[in-house]
């Protein structure tokens, strides 16, 4: 191998690295944020719009943030506070256990919808 097959090398894999990390920062396009409490919805909302939703129930409270295509719960006044302490997510949920609250990101492009075999 000459000099030039290491540098065309080395820009296949500097570009394929750009678009990696451009495609995994970038907010995915259809996901929302569905927010329940027990056996009612809050709200679906968009992945992609920055929003503070605060959720009351008869168990307590929590704030959910919606902010850069991640979601978190930013305050809570459960004793245990595990959801707030679990920090942003970008995909999967956030389950506060003593509030019943369930926080899921759905409809997201990169999840598999099935197994192929």
């Amino acid at each position: 191998m000459n000099r030039r097959d290491f540098i065309a090398i080395g820009l296949v894999l500097i570009i394929s690295a750009v678009g990696f990390i451009i495609f995994a920062l970038s907010p995915k396009s259809g996901a929302s944020v569905k927010i329940s409490a027990g056996s009612e919805t809050y709200g679906a909302y968009p992945l992609s719009e920055n929003k503070t939703v605060k959720v009351k129930t008869e168990n307590g409270f929590n704030v959910v943030r919606i902010k850069d295509g991640s979601v978190s719960v930013t305050d809570a006044d459960c004793r245990d506070k595990i959801c707030v302490k679990q920090g942003e997510i970008k995909s999967g949920s956030i389950i506060c256990l003593p509030h019943k609250l369930v926080v899921e990101i759905t409809g997201s492009s990169d999840a598999p919808d099935a197994v192929a075999r």
